[in-house]
């Protein structure tokens, strides 16, 4: 008898902690939930990034330039309020130019609200009336209806640049800007853009998604690129800093490859699922440099 009271009494004691266990789980997952898609998705970071590069001319050591990407404007808690946001902070910055790597609306994002591209160009043309602002295309953008995005944002001031290439003169600062054509939508000519840049010239390419980066000539100074939101949610600090892994959804930051050094900014905005974890929306400010990596962080 003693035998059975005591057997029930365990089992009774393991029930409640499994329910306990289940409960705390629970909560945590809501508060997770909750974090991600209120409180996190509504910050604006601007992180410094000082990366080495090759072949930059030394006019040039030290620029410094803003890189946004995937602002998906119109997914939840980030609507032209928060771009408008974005623009004031992209104008006070003292990076002199601003690259942006495609991904400005929204296809389907839970919650989300659909903003035409020209409502979005009108809230960039603050800024490019201040600063050279060139972009590309993702494929976000393609699925919508890329040639009238280019159309409106060329209106704005902005630089379109799909599979193009374009000289740039800051100061005593020259190099070329070669733009590629999304991976999955803008059929990327690197063949032709690249015919069109000076043999000497220092070039950075600006192109969405990150896995154009083995066809890109390993004389380019830098590839700046984005698509992958660095993961969206990605709490845990399992990443390979600096390593390419073709079709990674986590690709985030500094990486090199063969010789080639990209830059991949995590965006701002959201795709499909309306929460950010761990990669908060986020202003990436480049400088230039040979020098060793080292990152530092404003609110």
């Amino acid at each position: 008898m003693t035998s059975r009271k005591g057997g029930r009494l365990r089992a009774f004691i393991a029930h409640r902690h499994v329910r306990r266990s289940t409960l705390a789980a629970l909560l945590a997952a809501i508060g997770l939930t909750f974090y991600g898609g209120v409180i996190e998705t509504a910050r604006l970071v601007e992180r410094d990034h000082v990366l080495p590069v090759n072949n930059w001319p030394a006019q040039c050591d030290g620029l410094r330039m803003d890189v946004i990407t995937d602002t998906h404007t119109g997914s939840p808690r980030n609507g032209v309020d928060k771009l408008d946001r974005l623009v004031q902070r992209l104008i006070a910055s003292d990076a002199p130019i601003v690259l942006m790597a495609g991904d400005y609306v929204i296809l389907s994002v839970l919650l989300g609200e659909y903003v035409p591209p020209e409502v979005i160009a009108e809230h960039l043309k603050p800024l490019t009336s201040r600063k050279p602002v060139y972009a590309v295309l993702g494929n976000h953008d393609w699925w919508k209806n890329g040639n009238d995005i280019s159309t409106k944002f060329s209106a704005a001031g902005v630089e379109m640049i799909d599979n193009r290439a374009v000289p740039v003169q800051i100061g005593q600062c020259s190099f070329w800007l070669a733009g590629l054509g999304d991976l999955q939508e803008g059929r990327p000519d690197v063949a032709g853009t690249y015919a069109q840049i000076p043999s000497d010239a220092a070039v950075i390419a600006l192109t969405h998604e990150p896995d154009l980066l083995p066809r890109i000539p390993a004389h380019t100074a830098l590839t700046v690129a984005g698509h992958t939101h660095g993961g969206q949610i990605y709490p845990l600090p399992l990443r390979r800093p600096g390593h390419f892994i073709e079709h990674s959804h986590t690709l985030n930051g500094w990486i090199e490859y063969q010789g080639r050094t990209m830059f991949v900014s995590p965006g701002v905005g959201t795709s499909i699922i309306p929460v950010r974890l761990g990669v908060p929306p986020e202003i990436s400010r480049l400088t230039l440099k040979q020098t060793s990596n080292q990152d530092g962080e404003t609110q």
